[in-house]
């Protein structure tokens, strides 16, 4: 299949199965699963609600978190710093009968922490135009920087939506800009568990409590900012804040 058509179908393909997770009854909502920015950073695949595809080739992007949508897979994850130069408001593929748009962001690529396996250096990236699909608004044409999580289709080019972790860089702490070069990539072995309800309990010695939701009704409270799950040496994971001597870098996990 020639590239052009292939990213004509990868284009088509992500906008539909966006348009069919719209659940019953919600309208025009897009809807997230909580993930930890540990989770965003580690993990090349996320997960989506209701399940429509199948097959051994498929990533899972967050959106519904009781059930789940496969689709296929485009390749691999970007985790990148960056500034928005422009946008442009395009059509997604050159089907005339398709009238979805895609938003392209011009960028200014300030660093890149994950994703040079696919792309060295990241010019545009796509988000779908309407908010509905889960699209992205950025703000063009200013000085601030963004940290951008994201797919990278089979061309190359970064796919996002508001389902990945996209956050001014200025809002991030020092511990979080710190993890990205160093703690979060050291300690994918562990998993992030969220807690919606008490009594949560872990079901794994290598997972970590997540308590923000539950505690400060907020997706990325405290502990998402100032604490990483970071794994021991004998395969358990606990809680790790920044600040803490070396002997206490563990924290135990009712904290925070």
């Amino acid at each position: 299949m020639p590239r052009s058509l292939q990213t004509v179908s990868s284009w088509a393909l992500l906008l539909r199965l966006l348009a069919l997770l719209r659940p019953p009854g919600l309208g025009e909502a897009c809807s997230c699963a909580p993930s930890h920015p540990q989770q965003h950073v580690c993990h090349s695949a996320l997960e989506f609600s209701y399940k429509i595809l199948q097959g051994p080739q498929a990533i899972q992007i967050p959106n519904y978190p009781h059930r789940l949508l496969k689709v296929p897979s485009f390749a691999s994850y970007a985790v990148i710093r960056a500034k928005i130069s422009s946008e442009k408001v395009i059509p997604a593929s050159a089907d005339p009968a398709d009238t979805q748009k895609m938003i392209r962001y011009e960028i200014k690529q300030i660093k890149m922490f994950k994703g040079f396996e696919k792309v060295k250096d990241i010019q545009y990236i796509y988000t779908p135009f309407d908010s509905s699909l889960c699209g992205v608004k950025l703000e063009a044409n200013s000085q601030k920087q963004y940290l951008l999580t994201g797919q990278v289709l089979n061309d190359g080019k970064v796919f996002i939506h508001l389902c990945n972790y996209i956050e001014p860089w200025e809002n991030l702490s020092f511990l979080q800009k710190e993890s990205l070069n160093h703690h979060y990539h050291l300690n994918c072995g562990c998993q992030v568990t969220t807690c919606y309800t008490v009594p949560c309990t872990i079901s794994a010695p290598n997972e970590c409590l997540w308590t923000d939701w539950l505690l400060e009704r907020k997706l990325y409270g405290y502990q998402a900012r100032h604490y990483v799950c970071m794994k021991h040496v004998d395969g358990t994971c606990s809680w790790y804040q920044g600040r803490l001597p070396l002997r206490k870098e563990f924290v135990d996990i009712i904290q925070p």
